[in-house]
């Protein structure tokens, strides 16, 4: 057996059940080292894709948020990894605790630094967006449920003259601001967790800018669906965003997400 986007697709409905159980149940919250909210959900729902992982594909590296901030990662592995997983089992903490509903479980498999495939699963709003090397889909699925055989191809839509961005709940920053003032919005929505990326890539928004600190498995699995959609996801200096095992704290570069939407010109 090996890692297919249906195989992540049912490793994320199968975590999201649990995640949403917890949800709908009452949860306990703690504090980890850098004082970011955990719960037993995030704690369930990676033990499930830890586990689901190493069954289809044994010797696959996968680098996942609370084994790193347990400091149970195998760190030597990581290094030299070429291909690997970026796991989140609960993107998007904030919003579960707050009990808005806008989180997600993200997994995605890296090779040679590009997000290649990616699954990203909102249990309490019933979506499942599923991206392949060539191809995205998503479907509406209720927590529970089986990996739909209907799916809806996703593809972002024409860029309207006035734009719909997406700024984060939690991270909105003067800097944000200013860097959107180079482009035409007409409005601007607010998004939890990696739905920001799955959203541009149903063609609901065009853009999200996002200028402050993000760890690679918050974007991966958004970016994969969002390119595989037509979209790009790029660095402030134009390059393509790309993860990498030595980059440190797992964090990301400032980057931009983009529907049909050429980059603003500096």
């Amino acid at each position: 057996m090996t890692v297919t986007p249906d195989l992540l697709a049912r490793l994320a409905l199968t975590a999201g059940a649990e995640v949403d159980r917890i949800y709908r149940s009452g949860f306990t919250t703690q504090k980890k080292a850098d004082a970011s909210p955990v719960t037993e959900a995030d704690k369930a729902a990676e033990a499930i894709i830890l586990d689901g992982l190493a069954y289809a594909e044994p010797g696959l590296v996968v680098i996942a948020e609370e084994s790193v901030s347990a400091g149970q990662a195998d760190l030597a592995a990581i290094r030299s990894a070429r291909r690997f997983a970026l796991v989140d089992p609960l993107d998007g903490t904030k919003e579960f605790v707050n009990g808005n509903g806008e989180f997600t479980v993200n997994i995605a498999i890296i090779e040679h630094g590009r997000a290649v495939m990616g699954v990203v699963y909102a249990p309490a709003l019933q979506r499942l967006f599923v991206a392949g090397r060539d191809d995205a889909w998503h479907a509406r699925v209720a927590p529970g449920g089986d990996l739909p055989d209907q799916r809806q191809a996703l593809r972002i839509r024409r860029a309207p003259e006035g734009l719909t961005v997406f700024a984060s709940k939690s991270h909105r920053t003067p800097e944000t601001d200013a860097w959107l003032a180079r482009y035409p919005v007409a409005q601007i929505r607010a998004a939890g967790s990696s739905l920001k990326f799955c959203l541009i890539a149903a063609g609901e928004a065009d853009l999200y800018p996002r200028l402050g600190d993000t760890c690679q498995w918050d974007t991966a699995a958004g970016q994969a669906v969002l390119e595989a959609a037509g979209g790009r996801v790029l660095r402030l200096d134009g390059r393509a965003l790309t993860y990498a095992t030595d980059a440190p704290g797992f964090l990301n570069p400032h980057f931009i997400a983009y529907g049909d939407v050429s980059p603003a010109q500096s």
